[in-house]
């Protein structure tokens, strides 16, 4: 058939039961789950088929079934809880703080909206959800990819397959987004030669509403509609393309709706182009390039999530002179002037990086973890000359996981018995864990998600084995997989050489006889590749291999697909939670998050966010903070670490059973991870941190709105600052005992007007063990000076700078060293 167009027949649902549409049309009920409830009754095999989809499952839905509900009492619980959602988005009509605009180039909100790839995703999901449940003013900007990120199947060998199926928007929980005139609204992109044109979809989160534009549009050629068809497509191109719908599409489809946002907030480095775009309706205003950045900066935060210098975005400068050559003129600037925002030297020459755009164009910035800002100031460095790493305008907000998505309805439910009620609405807050209270029925209920676990792990194998046509043998041996008592270990997480997959194998003989040893002990492993990710699809291929070739495929299993429906799974039903990626390369990490929440214990590298929640008591360390001469002697060192705590804590400890079933050593330290990861890595109290920022934010747009002259005037004579010197008359190598010395320093040449104001003399201390100190110097007589007497006893180098304050954000930003 030659197909002209697409039908939707919607479902024409029982009068009493028409209020399922809202429900499913709200991603709300994904984490409540009395309304997941409700889908899933009408057919437990369709909600488990369409991955919980209730839009896909009202279509597919049998009428007969629906009415035979609805001469039940199915409608009077449809109602009660449609008026908690109503409730819960009524008293969110008052939002908190500034309006916000958050830009991610995926978000993870659930399995039936497959455009997230993993914990990015995952974290803008979740950091939408409790922008919703704590009311804030915030909207959010995506990309609806229409064939979304890849299904992973796996060969009986563990090479891996991608699968892309394409996803249909009437299917899904999304409102086509309309003008006026409830045309569908549009807005367009130069690309060389044409106008891209851009729609979005809305999809509704709790109270936030989140855009998701399209480029699949008939206006459009073939190859352009592509654009947004795959999640991080491959090639520098389209990639470059898909940043360009995102970052300025964005603020464009935004102005189109009507929204002024206050706060920008780039979710990584995707959408950076969106500072671009922001100068240039600045210049459009009337400003010069060098005002319009800085009202641009004012009111913009940068997160980044990536350690690694390779794993930020940077395209070839002829690709960027290309595709946005033609935005330099109305930025009032030239292509110099432009580039320089995002400029790079690499080894091989100059790319135009992502992450320097982001930084050049925003006023904060921050890591997601407090290892991980040490790690960014000290990458980022070289964009600020002179600073101390220590002085970088880089900070960190912690990641956190939305406690009602990932916590099992069963512990919901007995933790709300147990805690009381408050700590249903503050699970931020530490007070509300009273986690005393948790004991026999605590354990019952994990013992359960275990067996679940077992029996999901069973059944999912079986599958894989039979659609890969294996034997009928194969096929029975399946029952014996994993046992439902034994201790279970969890590894999920996206497959890369640096997070060490099969660190485990590391030293075979010990763990054989570990896995020998009195105490049973197994390992569920799942996680993708990333398409072009040569070397982490081989580790996949190597952990099958190994598990194989020592025998172990009954206490050891890799699972194909990996989404957040294994994800659950998973973190529910594990004992411990096992993280081994080569440290500092772990921005953050959440899984060990979402496992926590549910009783289960971490076994980490000291990196990203359990280096800073690991207290001796909530659960397990790998090795230490020490840093390594060479991969292989840090791998061999971990390794041997992960089996001597395998062997003679986690084990014995966990097998200590007690008459009541349960070892009361073990259920003292789920007690204690508990207590100190449910409240303190939540999203809520992530979001409540940024929330503070968005304020900042705020007040550093209005502030440098309402000094526009300040800052004209400031860089206009901010070429003076480079040409002025300065002198020092210190004492140089001095002891002390107890006594200050004294400093006096004399500037040499014309200070500007503009820049008395934000000057100052400073003489910069640091410990020997990295402690900065920094004392202003005074005017005197002539020049300046100070007397200085350090804090404490110990060494310190000392150095005397001009430095100069910005005139809105009031940090250091330019200094010259004596």
């Amino acid at each position: 058939m030659k197909t002209l167009g697409h039908i939707t027949a919607m479902p024409q649902l029982p009068e009493p039961l028409r209020g399922l549409r809202e429900l499913a049309y709200n991603l709300w009920w994904s984490w409540h789950p009395e309304a997941g409830e409700l889908f899933q009754e009408i057919d437990p095999a369709l909600w488990k088929r369409f991955r919980s989809n209730p839009v896909k499952l009202l279509l597919e839905a049998d009428p007969a079934r629906l009415e035979g509900l609805a001469a039940t009492s199915y409608p009077a619980r449809v109602q009660a809880v449609l008026k908690v959602l109503w409730d819960y988005l009524k008293a969110r009509e008052a939002k908190r703080g500034p309006l916000v605009a958050y830009f991610s180039a995926e978000y993870g909100f659930h399995s039936a909206l497959p455009i997230y790839a993993g914990g990015l995703g995952v974290l803008a999901g979740d950091h939408v959800k409790a922008a919703s449940d704590l009311g804030l003013n915030l909207v959010g900007v995506g990309i609806f990819y229409h064939e979304g990120y890849f299904h992973q199947r796996l060969s009986p060998e563990g090479a891996q397959v991608e699968v892309y199926e394409v996803l249909r928007p009437e299917e899904l929980p999304l409102f086509p987004v309309r003008d006026g005139e409830g045309r569908p609204l549009k807005v367009a992109v130069e690309f060389p030669g044409r106008l891209v044109w851009l729609s979005a979809y809305r999809v509704q989160v709790g109270a936030v509403p989140v855009y998701l534009l399209t480029a699949d549009l008939p206006e459009n050629a073939p190859e352009d509609r592509a654009i947004t068809a795959r999640l991080y497509a491959p090639g520098p191109e389209v990639r470059l393309q898909q940043e360009m719908v995102l970052g300025i599409g964005g603020v464009r489809l935004l102005r189109a709706l009507g929204l002024f946002p206050e706060v920008f907030h780039m979710n990584e480095g995707h959408s950076a182009f969106l500072g671009l775009e922001r100068v240039r309706e600045m210049v459009a205003e009337g400003h010069s390039f060098p005002v319009a950045l800085e009202l641009a900066r004012a009111g913009a935060l940068f997160t980044t999530h990536t350690p690694v210098p390779a794993g930020h975005d940077a395209f070839p400068l002829e690709l960027i002179d290309r595709y946005l050559g033609g935005l330099w003129a109305g930025m009032g600037t030239d292509r110099e002037g432009a580039l320089g925002l995002g400029l790079e030297e690499k080894p091989w020459g100059r790319v135009f990086s992502m992450s320097h755009l982001a930084l050049s164009t925003s006023a904060q910035a921050n890591g997601v973890s407090r290892l991980h800002g040490e790690v960014s100031r000290a990458m980022f460095q070289h964009l600020w000359p002179g600073l101390l790493p220590e002085e970088v305008p880089i900070g960190h907000v912690t990641n956190g996981v939305h406690t009602w998505t990932f916590l099992h309805p069963r512990l919901r439910r007995h933790y709300a018995e147990v805690f009381g009620p408050e700590w249903l609405h503050r699970p931020e807050d530490p007070a509300t864990w009273r986690v005393e209270g948790l004991g026999e029925e605590f354990w019952r209920i994990h013992k359960e998600l275990r067996a679940e676990l077992v029996r999901e792990v069973r059944q999912r194998v079986y599958e894989q084995r039979r659609r890969n046509g294996e034997s009928p043998r194969r096929l029975r041996e399946v029952e014996r997989l994993l046992d439902p008592e034994a201790l279970t270990i969890g590894f999920a997480r996206r497959f890369a050489t640096y997070k060490r997959a099969v660190l485990l194998f590391k030293d075979p003989e010990r763990l054989l006889k570990i896995l020998r040893g009195p105490y049973p002990i197994q390992w569920v492993f799942a996680g993708k590749a990333h398409p072009k990710d040569e070397p982490g699809k081989a580790y996949l291929q190597e952990l099958v291999a190994r598990i194989r070739e020592y025998g172990l495929e009954d206490r050891m299993v890799l699972l194909e697909d990996y989404d957040l429906d294994l994800a659950r799974i998973l973190v529910q039903g594990s004992d411990v939670w096992l993280n081994t990626p080569r440290r500092p390369m772990e921005a953050s990490g959440t899984s060990g998050m979402k496992a926590a929440l549910n009783g289960v214990l971490n076994l980490s590298i000291l990196d990203g966010w359990w280096a800073e929640a690991y207290n001796g008591k909530n659960g397990f360390a790998i090795g230490d903070e020490r840093a390594y001469e060479s991969e292989e002697a840090q791998d061999m060192a971990d390794a041997q670490a992960l089996y001597d705590v395998l062997e003679f804590e986690v084990l014995p400890l966990f097998y200590a059973k007690g008459p009541e079933g349960y070892s009361s050593g073990w259920l003292s330290m789920v007690h204690e991870s508990l207590r100190t990861v449910g409240p303190r890595y939540s999203a809520a109290h992530m979001v409540g941190e940024y929330l503070a920022l968005y304020a900042q934010g705020a007040e550093m747009a209005r502030m440098a709105r309402s000094q526009v002259g300040v800052l004209s005037a400031f860089h206009q004579a901010l070429p003076a600052f480079f040409a002025l010197g300065l002198r020092v008359e210190g004492p140089g190598y001095v002891t002390l005992n107890g006594e200050p010395f004294r400093v006096r320093a004399f500037l040499e040449g014309e200070v500007p007007e503009a820049l008395w104001p934000f000057l100052e003399v400073q003489l910069v201390a640091q410990r020997s063990t990295g402690e900065v100190e920094v004392v202003s110097l005074l005017p005197a007589k002539e020049g300046y000076e100070a007397t200085y007497r350090p804090s404490r006893p110990g060494s310190y180098a000392y150095g005397v700078r001009l430095a100069l304050r910005h005139p809105v954000t009031g940090r250091v930003g330019w200094v010259r060293w004596a």
